[in-house]
């Protein structure tokens, strides 16, 4: 029976030679995802210094040495988690957008889809927040994380061209009309505020009032 039930697996590895290989694939990236959500809810809950990487195996259930594997170090592995989560959040955010709407209706499209995602995919959203405000990601990441909101600054651009959106810089426009949502994000999650719909529409026409002309 065992010689049979033997014989029963090499036959089938003979016959679905990449059966194994999209197995062993498919745990390859169960790993990295693991250390990816990992390095989330640690740095989220200990900041970036007080999250090591033994810390991180531990949680994502690895070898410290299988860390190494998929990032060349703690930065490493912090800069990619960031552009993967930028990727996440702009995907989300610009998913419905059409460039031809209008510029108005346009932002409020982005900005009420950005309040979505991070009053809902908090983790994310907080980690990236947390991003801002470290040396930890390098310029070449922040460039790319600025490369995904391409959409929003094009649309405020066409704005400033159209006379509608002020002609100030993009990091001034984005930091009066997108950064209050992190306030309102950690602020509802330490349950000091809770924002219903009427909330969130005066905190988008806030918004709106702080970058148009």
């Amino acid at each position: 029976m065992l010689i049979k039930l033997r014989m029963n697996v090499h036959f089938c590895l003979y016959l679905y030679p990449n059966l194994y290989n999209m197995a062993k694939l498919q745990k390859s990236i169960d790993k990295r995802n693991a250390l990816i959500k990992a390095t989330i809810e640690l740095v989220n809950n200990n900041g970036f210094h007080a999250t090591p990487m033994s810390k991180i195996a531990k949680m994502a259930k690895v070898s410290p040495a299988t860390i190494y594997l998929y990032f060349e170090n703690k930065q490493d592995l912090v800069n990619k988690t960031y552009i993967e989560v930028k990727e996440e959040y702009t995907k989300y955010a610009f998913h419905t957008y059409n460039e031809n709407m209008s510029v108005e209706a346009g932002f409020e499209l982005i900005w009420k889809r950005i309040a979505d995602f991070k009053l809902n995919e908090c983790e994310n959203a907080m980690f990236l927040a947390q991003c801002d405000n470290t040396p930890m990601i390098d310029e070449q990441s922040r460039q790319a994380g600025i490369k995904h909101l391409q959409p929003l600054l094009d649309l405020w651009e066409r704005g400033k061209k159209e006379g509608i959106i002020k002609p100030i810089s993009d990091y001034l426009l984005y930091a009066y009309s997108i950064n209050p949502l992190s306030f309102l994000m950690i602020a509802q999650k330490r349950g000091a505020f809770q924002l219903d719909k009427t909330h969130i529409e005066e905190a988008y026409q806030s918004a709106w009032s702080s970058i148009k002309l």
